[in-house]
């Protein structure tokens, strides 16, 4: 086993260890791929997968391994996954994998590694939850991954359109037609389905990309991508349309902003604000994208309550991990009597921490910390949110566009005209009227799925699909015409 590595410096498993353990024993194949970048040999990893699963041969690439190790004690209620995934007798990939799906109760997942000589595993705790929900792909999220894959198929290619034309009273005749931007460089972290969606929209929109992903999702990263490498070269084109970068080390991303002005058009950062702030301020080749999503809801005072209870529950807790959730719940004065308990009572019931303003900690009748300043700058990312009054709707916009990221923000009314100087007024990118702002995605829009979304106060905005993904050129024609 000594020439098999399985990675002795795992940080830890992305999903609880057990990874369903008891479903998934029957459901696992007899062969099984897994995916590491450990650099020594380490035959407990395989140890814990033969308690699990011991009648299976497991691949290393295109190594078999048969486990006939006794596993060891350590790993006796864990089995740590690098990735899984059926291959065949050769050793390869069985790119197959996705159509059977469905009948597999099988989960991709990464391991993350510590940069030290300890090799100590991590304990689970230690790991922020909204991190493990951005690693996780399970059978939901390649589900979720297929569907924006064949919603992006059925999107009309986005360039050479013209999108005006018109004749001259000098002869000229211009058109001007959309082109593809040139070779697009991506920066992400946590989320794998982001190597799908990003590849998917820029070969539809002929950008080349080149994708650098989070160290913490390597493995996963490094199939998915290959199954995109796999369809271009099987259909005669460059694999190198799409191409990943595997190194872990954070000085590619450095060499990747400095020294790759002539080779890359424009970069893309998808991620937390450390990361999105570092590519902004070092970056000398131009740039979309957001810093944060501080996202609002809006109560107002003409707000129906069974659908402000409805929308501000899903705006948060739906999934907390993703930059659409709300962050903040602002509530009309007139109303808070009538609607903070039953609006905030929900959140809490479902584990939602209530950090509130003096006026709303007094009238709520739940548990709430006091709020601060800084809270209403915070992105919570979690099961947190911070709640204020405000005493009218220039208030609300005011505190949005004073506190918010212009990410998305919404406004809950059944006055029209409320509504619309909301939308008017705020600076956001989305604003919303009566809907959750968890709706703030590519594929809700119906484009198929987004490379991120921009806040930048010149377009592209909102969010990044298909057809943000060109620019244009004016193609001008005549008879020999010559300027006087």
């Amino acid at each position: 086993s000594s020439n098999h590595s399985f990675g002795r410096k795992a940080h830890r498993l992305v999903e609880e260890a057990r990874i369903k353990v008891a479903n998934a024993v029957g459901a696992l194949p007899k062969e099984v791929f897994f995916t590491s970048s450990g650099s020594e040999s380490n035959n407990w990893f395989v140890n814990g997968m033969a308690r699990v699963n011991p009648d299976a041969k497991f691949f290393y690439g295109a190594t078999e391994h048969p486990c006939i190790s006794k596993p060891m004690q350590q790993l006796q209620n864990i089995g740590i996954f690098s990735g899984v995934i059926p291959v065949k007798t050769s050793g390869e990939i069985d790119e197959t994998f996705f159509k059977k799906i469905n009948k597999n109760d099988i989960n991709i997942v990464s391991l993350m590694y510590v940069n030290n000589e300890s090799g100590v595993i991590h304990d689970l705790k230690k790991i922020k939850e909204n991190l493990i929900n951005r690693l996780i792909l399970n059978e939901k999220k390649i589900l979720q991954i297929i569907k924006s894959l064949k919603q992006i198929i059925k999107l009309k290619d986005p360039t050479n359109e013209v999108l005006e034309k018109w004749k001259r009273p000098n002869g000229l005749t211009i058109s001007k037609v959309t082109i593809p931007i040139g070779v697009i460089g991506v920066i992400y972290e946590s989320r794998p389905n982001v190597t799908c969606d990003v590849a998917a929209l820029c070969f539809k929109s002929g950008n080349p990309v080149i994708l650098k992903g989070g160290s913490e999702a390597l493995n996963s990263n490094k199939i998915l991508s290959k199954f995109f490498r796999v369809a271009l070269k099987k259909n005669g084109i460059n694999e190198n349309f799409i191409q990943l970068i595997n190194s872990r080390k954070r000085e590619v991303v450095d060499y990747l902003l400095t020294k790759m002005k002539n080779f890359i058009d424009v970069i893309i950062p998808r991620g937390g604000k450390s990361l999105v702030k570092k590519v902004q301020q070092y970056s000398n080749i131009p740039v979309i994208s957001h810093l944060e999503g501080n996202c609002h809801t809006y109560v107002d005072k003409d707000a129906d309550l069974n659908m402000a209870i409805k929308i501000v529950y899903n705006a948060k807790l739906r999934n907390t991990a993703i930059c659409g959730a709300t962050e903040t719940i602002l509530f009309h004065k007139k109303i808070i009597n009538k609607f903070v308990n039953p609006v905030l009572k929900k959140l809490a019931d479902n584990g939602c921490k209530i950090i509130a303003d003096t006026v709303i900690k007094k009238r709520y009748k739940g548990l709430s910390i006091k709020a601060t300043n800084n809270d209403w700058s915070k992105e919570y990312l979690s099961s947190v949110v911070s709640v204020k009054s405000v005493n009218n709707l220039e208030d609300a916009i005011n505190h949005i566009n004073t506190y918010g990221t212009m990410h998305t923000d919404s406004i809950i009314t059944q006055n029209k005209n409320t509504a619309d100087n909301f939308l008017k007024n705020v600076k956001s990118s989305i604003a919303m009227h009566n809907t959750s702002t968890q709706f703030a995605d590519g594929g809700e829009f119906g484009f198929g799925g987004e490379v991120g979304i921009s806040t930048n106060t010149l377009p592209p905005r909102g969010p990044v699909g298909l057809n943000q993904l060109v620019s244009y050129k004016y193609k001008v024609t005549s008879n020999g015409q010559i300027r006087d």
